[in-house]
């Protein structure tokens, strides 16, 4: 309802490595999502991320550059921190996994485990992924030969090799959540979003679910946080890792003020830890499962999976220097369909932000504020005798000036926001961009359909058209200037100080657009605009283009 509290969260990123475009992807979605939330004056809401800093990987990763976990997890700590900045992410929570206050909480979670009575101590044995810190079922491996024609064992999901590993852990009885994990799916069927996601769960719950081994011996991990009451066993670095989500929120004392009213923004890979280990753990420690769990799919690189071999990982620092921080912004919450892995290379970039940001969207602010077309510098009159209201606007044949192609524009943006909504709202961001740029290839075509350059502004009759065509265009991109504020901040809020619009008339909550098509007064008509602070958004080069600019400059 209105007025609640909402913590939206990133999975928090491991450690071993810098980022790279598909974490900042996690973060965009999530920070989209959070700064759509607050425009909408839905309610207190948070945005939580971080980093994952216990675990093999860790170890391992520390040994190989020569140096200890703790000082390798605060650079690349620091890496992740600037990478978010820098991409504009609005976080307002950043837990690292060897803070104090989380691992406190990680001893309570695993205290109310203990005292439900879900762990148990047993051998277990099986083929352990040290990348992906999990044992993988025998049924999701296959053989590979690698480079010096060796058989390898591999994880079928990842391509990672496994280890046979044989220890004595602490068990979760996952085995004994199969029902209540069910129950929860079918009495909240938008748990896990999207719907394909959904399904992969509930074909999961209907196979084999082994207990989980929920510890790793002390003397083969020792960076993590050690087992209350038992020093030879260290918490699985993902029992670890799963509870920042509630030692953000204050557990074990205050949680109660936010949990569980939680989106989990994740990526496709770690859906099994989210949807299936988390929520029964949670069960287990007498807590709700998250309200949701909004899932995502991977980049590629030109068709290649990512990877430090290949050398084709895409570093997010480059990203924001070469196409700005709203350009990469774009780029990828436009591009990225959550259902389906995405592209990227250079050229797609270039091609689709000089398209609709610095052509369609800044050409026609440029276009529709010039000295030569608007003179006054002002928010022009709208002519209800050059445009007047009719009753249904897909059978207007063209009444006064304007034209049934101009009612079919009145009719879409003004749907529009309504529109944006859904779709921010169901996942669907690139959708919510899609409708955006329709709408402004639609606002070119009636700005061009109707030349106002060429109209006589010294006949009266044609001066109130010239003015009608300026206000309806001014009012198109006062509206997607509001809508594209989640995603493209700063580019928004040049083109919407260029109109005039002021901070307190920003918020989508009161949203509305062309009110003298409808009668009502307009408190932008008559305006003074903004100051010229000149192009909106500069058109991207081509790569070399760019390379031979920097190193001149």
């Amino acid at each position: 309802g209105p007025g609640r509290r909402l913590l939206l969260s990133t999975p928090i990123f491991y450690a071993n490595g810098p980022p790279h475009i598909g974490h900042l992807y996690s973060a965009l979605l999530a920070d989209a999502l959070l700064r759509h939330r607050r425009l909408r004056a839905a309610g207190p809401a948070r945005l939580c991320t971080g980093t994952d800093e216990h675990g093999q990987k860790i170890q391992q990763a520390a040994a190989a550059a020569g140096t200890s976990p703790a000082e390798l997890c605060e650079r690349v700590s620091g890496l992740f921190r600037r990478a978010l900045t820098q991409a504009g992410v609005a976080y307002t929570d950043f837990t690292r996994t060897s803070e104090p206050r989380h691992q406190r909480a990680v001893r309570h979670f695993w205290g109310a485990l203990r005292d439900g009575g879900v762990l148990y101590k047993g051998s277990y044995e099986g083929w352990y992924c040290t990348p992906e810190e999990s044992f993988v079922p025998e049924s999701q491996l296959a053989e590979r030969t690698d480079a010096q024609g060796r058989s390898r064992k591999v994880s079928v999901e990842t391509g990672h090799e496994v280890h046979w590993t044989k220890e004595e852990n602490y068990m979760f009885r996952l085995s004994a959540f199969r029902g209540p994990l069910q129950n929860w799916l079918r009495d909240n069927p938008r748990a896990v979003f999207p719907d394909p996601f959904y399904q992969h769960v509930l074909r999961w719950l209907d196979e084999d679910l082994p207990d989980l081994s929920v510890s790793r011996e002390r003397s083969r991990l020792q960076w993590g946080i050690p087992v209350p009451g038992d020093p030879s066993q260290t918490i699985y670095v993902w029992v670890d890792a799963l509870v920042n989500y509630l030692s953000v929120v204050g557990y074990p004392e205050s949680h109660g003020a936010w949990w569980p009213a939680v989106h989990h923004v994740v990526g496709k890979d770690i859906l099994k830890f989210h949807a299936l280990y988390w929520p029964a753990l949670l069960l287990a420690a007498g807590l709700d499962p998250p309200e949701r769990i909004l899932v995502h799919s991977h980049w590629t690189v030109r068709g290649q999976k990512m990877s430090k071999s290949l050398g084709n990982v895409v570093d997010p620092a480059v990203c924001v220097g070469r196409y700005g921080v709203d350009g990469f912004r774009y780029f990828l919450l436009r591009q990225g369909v959550p259902e389906r892995d995405c592209d990227y290379y250079d050229e797609k970039v270039v091609k689709l932000v000089n398209s609709e940001l610095a052509d369609a969207l800044g050409g026609l602010l440029n276009r529709s504020t010039a000295p030569s077309i608007n003179p006054s510098n002002t928010f022009p009159r709208f002519s209800e005798p050059c445009f007047p209201k009719v009753p249904d606007s897909r059978q207007a044949e063209g009444t006064g000036r304007a034209s049934a192609e101009d009612y079919k524009l009145v009719a879409a943006v003004a749907s529009l926001p309504a529109q944006v909504d859904s779709y921010f709202k169901s996942f669907q961001i690139y959708k919510a961009l899609e409708c955006i740029a329709q709408c402004v290839r639609q606002t070119n075509g009636f700005f061009q359909r109707h030349r106002p350059w060429k109209l006589d502004r010294r006949d009266a009759a044609e001066q109130l058209w010239l003015d009608t065509i300026l206000h309806v265009t001014l009012e198109c991109l006062r509206v997607y200037g509001t809508l594209l504020q989640p995603v493209v901040p700063h580019t928004a809020d040049k083109l919407l100080s260029r109109l005039a619009v002021g901070p307190a008339e920003r918020d989508l909550s009161g949203l509305t657009f062309l009110a003298r098509y409808d009668g009502k007064p307009c408190p932008f008509e008559g305006r003074q605009l903004g100051p010229d602070t000149g192009i909106l958004f500069h058109r991207l080069g081509k790569l070399e283009t760019m390379k031979k600019r920097k190193q001149e400059a």
